[in-house]
């Protein structure tokens, strides 16, 4: 997730992490399946903002990089 560029569009194949983190970024609705779309990042690229089920959510880009997308063109 952390090299998708802003607008662009993918499903969660993974969240390859377990533990209290991984069952947060589950609790959020990251879960393999669910659509994304990358909506802006901060000045330094940290946090990342992204659309998923209908809302906005932000994640710090070590959070974002236990979350394997599948890009769609």
């Amino acid at each position: 997730m952390r090299n998708m560029q802003v607008g662009q569009t993918g499903t969660v194949a993974s969240v390859k992490v377990g533990g209290e983190l991984g069952r947060r970024i589950r609790d959020m609705g990251l879960v393999p399946g669910a659509e994304i779309r990358i909506q802006g990042r901060a000045p330094l690229y940290d946090p990342v903002a992204l659309r998923v089920k209908g809302f906005t959510l932000t994640l710090r880009n070590n959070e974002a990089d236990h979350i394997e997308v599948e890009v769609l063109e």
